[in-house]
């Protein structure tokens, strides 16, 4: 097995690498490939899954983790620059097979570090009961490829807020069920991150692959497709997205945002609040529509206008933090 490297050490983000396995599907030669990454803080949810079922979107922009679907199947992980991510790609039609070799070929590697490791009918790895890599396969004519984390360390509170789709805070009982599922190797091993990634590297492969920078941009075009907010979304970009609270001197209101690939469709306000002029409500519902729903983009498309004339004392900045808050 070969491992496949970049030319630099430049950080990329998640989509990248899902990139990069497809591009390495195609140049693969009669050798398996193989290599590492770490991502800043992210969420990655399977193909089939919906976004806002598995991802507390809200949570993530509000603690600056990305989040991306990828093409494999499977649930929705976190990653951070504590964890490694694995990458396997193979000349195989063989799904099940591939996905067994695989985990088993990493429990093995685990087990020379004197570790209690083995692999799941579930295809995770696990140190004793506990799951230390979960891991997604999908299938491209005459390829195979197979991802999956290995939790070296991380940070539970995003782990477990990130992923859940709550507004309830964190609990010390959450984390503490979390781990009573899971472990890292950083509980069992004595060596740092770049020790163990040495090993893997030592133990797995055989020999390198060198990318260029021809093939890093080849790389770079085909990341673009994660980006798009069909792929994003899913088969079902259409969504309601709900906020509401009360103000001071504007009274209780209640938004729900109808959203397009996160872009607002419509938007209807309720509440007990005082409306001042159906034609300004008009006007800037006009502005609204069409806009991703963010903050600066929300502040840029109000421009010039004034909220306090449609809902009396309202102002733009409370209208943004209403409609922000939704997403």
């Amino acid at each position: 097995m070969k491992y496949l490297s970049l030319p630099d050490n430049a950080t990329r983000i998640l989509p990248f690498y899902l990139a990069m396995e497809e591009y390495a599907a195609r140049i693969i030669g009669d050798d398996d490939i193989f290599f590492m990454w770490q991502v800043d803080p992210t969420v990655i949810f399977g193909r089939n899954q919906l976004i806002n079922n598995e991802v507390n979107v809200e949570y993530c922009r509000e603690h600056g983790i990305a989040f991306y679907r990828r093409r494999s199947g499977g649930g929705c992980v976190y990653a951070d620059r504590d964890n490694i991510m694995f990458s396997y790609i193979t000349r195989s039609d063989e799904v099940q097979t591939t996905f067994s070799a695989y985990t088993s070929a990493v429990a093995e590697m685990l087990r020379g570090l004197g570790l209690d490791a083995s692999a799941s009918d579930r295809n995770d790895v696990l140190i004793g009961s506990r799951k230390v890599s979960g891991n997604a396969f999908y299938h491209i004519p005459g390829r195979s490829i197979v991802h999956g984390t290995m939790l070296f360390d991380t940070n539970m509170e995003h782990m477990l807020n990130a992923i859940t789709p709550s507004r309830e805070k964190l609990t010390s009982k959450g984390v503490e069920s979390v781990r009573s599922h899971i472990t890292t190797l950083s509980e069992h091993l004595s060596i740092d991150i770049e020790a163990f990634k040495r090993y893997v590297r030592e133990t797995l492969c055989d020999g390198e692959i060198q990318l260029t920078a021809d093939d890093v941009a080849e790389i770079e075009h085909i990341t673009e497709s994660y980006l798009e907010p069909s792929f994003l979304w899913g088969n079902n970009p259409h969504h309601e997205a709900t906020s509401g609270g009360r103000i001071e001197g504007v009274g209780s209101i209640h938004v729900t945002v109808e959203l397009n690939h996160d872009v607002i469709h419509d938007l209807k306000l309720t509440g007990d609040f005082l409306p001042v002029c159906d034609d300004v409500r008009e006007a800037m519902l006009g502005k609204l529509r069409g806009v991703k729903l963010e903050a600066d983009a929300l502040r840029t498309a109000l421009e010039g206008s004034d909220a306090g004339q449609w809902i009396l004392n309202l102002t733009n900045e409370e209208l943004i933090k209403l409609l922000a808050i939704s997403s």
